[in-house]
């Protein structure tokens, strides 16, 4: 289990800098949109993907991403931002289970 977790830290080091530092470049409402709405959500479901086609479906990056967004909450945002958690959490599953797809054909 510890060599499966520790497989992980470099896609949990990519979701810490996507969900760390990207909020720093927020000026206005509309660039908060467009990262929190469309650069966030596809740099986790690429970072998944790569996960998956590199190490096979791990639902626990899933997991990874939506738990590591939780502090960035209080740090950037308000508690209205809750369900960006659950979204960047279902967007890194699905790119999981696309590049799983990719890991067969290896």
């Amino acid at each position: 289990m510890k060599e499966k977790l520790r497989a992980l830290l470099p896609y949990a080091a990519f979701f810490i800098a996507d969900f760390y530092l990207l909020p720093l470049f927020i000026r206005d409402t509309g660039s908060g949109i467009l990262l929190m709405l469309c650069v966030m959500p596809l740099a986790a479901f690429l970072c998944a993907l790569v996960c998956g086609m590199r190490r096979g479906f791990q639902p626990l990056v899933a997991v990874l991403a939506a738990v590591l967004f939780l502090p960035a909450i209080p740090l950037y945002y308000n508690w209205t931002a809750w369900p960006y958690a659950l979204a960047y959490g279902v967007a890194s599953l699905a790119g999981n289970a696309l590049g799983r797809l990719f890991y067969r054909r290896r």
